[in-house]
């Protein structure tokens, strides 16, 4: 069997693609997004059953999720990353609501991303973001 080698974008000792989406949420500057999504990334929304696939969907939801969880609270407590992909737990809280939820991404050797993935705990946490993400995206 023969190794495939890939080479992948990296900033210091992290993934492009990584830094780039902790500069996103830090500056809350979705404006970056449009470079870093890749044409054909997929999105996985903790309310929506099925996935959502292409770049302007997922930086719809993105960009309506950034606005609904990136209040003051919203923080990131643990990552575990890799070449091409991460999960980042994060904590926040909405309404008085403590929302616990991990982001897995995927991204490829050009630094884009290519799977986005959000689940959320406990059920009243996603019964809000289900109720706000609909407020801000209307019927889909």
């Amino acid at each position: 069997m023969r190794a495939i080698s890939v080479a992948f974008a990296f900033v210091g000792m992290r993934p492009i693609a990584f830094v780039t989406w902790h500069e996103i949420v830090r500056k809350r500057d979705v404006a970056l997004l449009d470079a870093l999504l890749a044409e054909d990334v997929v999105f996985y929304s903790p309310v929506v059953h099925t996935p959502q696939v292409g770049k302007a969907i997922t930086a719809m939801y993105l960009k309506a999720a950034m606005h609904v969880f990136c209040n003051e609270t919203f923080r990131y407590v643990r990552e575990v990353v890799g070449e091409s992909d991460a999960v980042l737990e994060f904590e926040t809280e909405i309404d008085g609501i403590s929302i616990n939820g991990v982001d897995m991404i995927c991204w490829n050797a050009e630094g884009r991303i290519t799977e986005f993935k959000v689940m959320v705990r406990p059920l009243k946490a996603i019964n809000l973001i289900h109720e706000s993400m609909g407020r801000m995206l209307g019927p889909k």
